[in-house]
């Protein structure tokens, strides 16, 4: 019985041209070709979505590590061997005094660096982690529902996919590169 199931299920599974193909749920069954191919349109926008997410959180990915990299001065009041205690060493970090000009005004900062090599982990900062996952979430559900668009093997849909996905590409790829380290 599971055999024949399975054997059902494998011949079913091929790629078709049927322009009343359900898309997500029975109500969103295209009854016309203007139907269908605005389902093909909005799965091809959705797609573009999909690229524009990606390039906007590269944008505030690079914005939140600026910030955090202006963060990396410590202000030292008074004598440095006594700010020096009251900061404490680490094995981790390299931690030198300079001098940091701002509007022509001088001040005495520390300077902290990490020693180690790869990815730096940065603190839980409710103004960064919040955002950042709000919208890897949205850029989630996107992809799943583009998923669930490819899953039905209509023809068009993919093909629409597909498409969208070329023109955010083209659009915005540029903003999205990712740094693999090499």
């Amino acid at each position: 019985m599971m055999m024949m199931n399975m054997t059902s299920m494998a011949k079913s599974m091929v790629f078709t041209t049927d322009h009343s193909t359900p898309l997500y749920s029975s109500a969103w069954t295209p009854n016309s070709t203007g139907a269908y191919a605005g389902t093909c349109i909005f799965l091809a926008l959705l797609a573009v979505l999909s690229r524009l997410l990606l390039a906007y959180r590269h944008l505030l990915e690079v914005r939140w590590h600026d910030k955090a990299i202006q963060r990396r001065y410590i202000v030292l009041a008074g004598d440095s061997a006594q700010a020096s205690k009251a900061l404490g060493t680490s094995g981790v970090e390299k931690r030198e005094e300079a001098t940091l000009t701002t509007h022509g005004v001088d001040e005495r900062v520390r300077v902290i660096r990490s020693s180690r090599r790869g990815i730096e982990t940065k603190p839980w900062r409710l103004s960064t982690d919040v955002p950042r996952s709000c919208l890897y979430t949205i850029q989630a559900g996107v992809g799943y529902l583009l998923m669930l668009g490819v899953m039905t093997l209509n023809v068009g849909y993919f093909l629409s996919i597909l498409a969208g996905l070329f023109v955010g590409e083209l659009a915005v790829g540029r903003y999205a590169t990712m740094d693999d380290g090499h």
